[in-house]
């Protein structure tokens, strides 16, 4: 097995960090790889839903200092080294208008908390943990965690977290709003997976669609949103399986208030 699993079932890649002995610490080729993949799973057609989990009851520790030695680049080169190599994640995290879900078993921290923060989704094992650890190595979070942290959980608390990189449990992540399903009653990976099917066995476009329409949403005023929604509508009316899910309804009127 590599230090990244990549599967494909069902309709729903798993992409699995695998350096349990080192929590999932990121390396330089596990961060290509998973770039990789992920644009692979957003061209590949078989593929609805991706869930990012971590191997060995850890999600991932953050990058491996080890092998991340900043201390020996001019500042213009670690500038290039972290947009050139680094932000490939988060980059093609933003490019994938697929469905992403988090199976959070354990800790993740800097680089590993951005990781999950980049996903629509996030469930949480009782043993997880997360932190923005970058100030107790003075650093300033490097993967998107300062755009990404306020926008779920509110400035305040975002600059709280960064500012002290406080552990914060699966408890209180789920209270702040940074994740939104805590599960103990089987394994984290198996809930995300549910999830992941669920929606995968929606029609694919309208999925999508959705996911573009909120991430635009964000930067917009409500006329501008209802003026874009308006052409996705027209759009989605005219693909073979939004016709088709909404003539399997028409048969039987009442299914979507009655909540099958």
């Amino acid at each position: 097995m590599s230090d990244l699993d990549y599967t494909v079932d069902e309709h729903v890649a798993t992409i699995t960090l695998n350096r349990p002995d080192r929590r999932n610490a990121f390396t330089l080729p596990m961060i290509n790889d998973c770039a990789d993949r992920l644009d692979s799973a957003r061209e590949d057609e078989r593929v609805r839903a991706v869930v990012i989990t971590g191997a060995g009851g850890s999600f991932c520790s953050g990058v491996d200092l080890g092998e991340f030695d900043h201390q020996h680049r001019s500042p213009l080169e670690e500038k290039h080294y972290l947009t050139r190599n680094v932000h490939r994640v988060a980059l093609a995290l933003e490019r994938l208008d697929k469905p992403v879900i988090a199976a959070v078993d354990g800790p993740a921290v800097g680089a590993g908390m951005d990781l999950a923060l980049y996903c629509d989704v996030r469930f949480a094992s009782p043993s997880a943990r997360f932190s923005e650890a970058y100030v107790k190595v003075g650093l300033v979070p490097g993967n998107g965690g300062c755009w990404l942290l306020p926008r779920l959980v509110g400035r305040s608390t975002a600059l709280r977290l960064l500012w002290t990189g406080d552990f914060v449990d699966a408890a209180t992540a789920a209270d702040i709003g940074l994740v939104e399903y805590v599960v103990d009653d089987e394994p984290v990976l198996d809930h995300a997976i549910s999830l992941a099917r669920r929606v995968a066995a929606q029609p694919p476009i309208a999925v999508q669609t959705i996911k573009r329409a909120v991430r635009q949403g964000a930067s917009q005023d409500l006329p501008a949103a209802l003026d874009l929604i308006s052409s996705h509508f027209a759009v989605i009316t005219s693909m073979r399986d939004s016709r088709e899910a909404f003539d399997a309804y028409a048969e039987k009127r009442t299914a979507v208030y009655e909540g099958r």
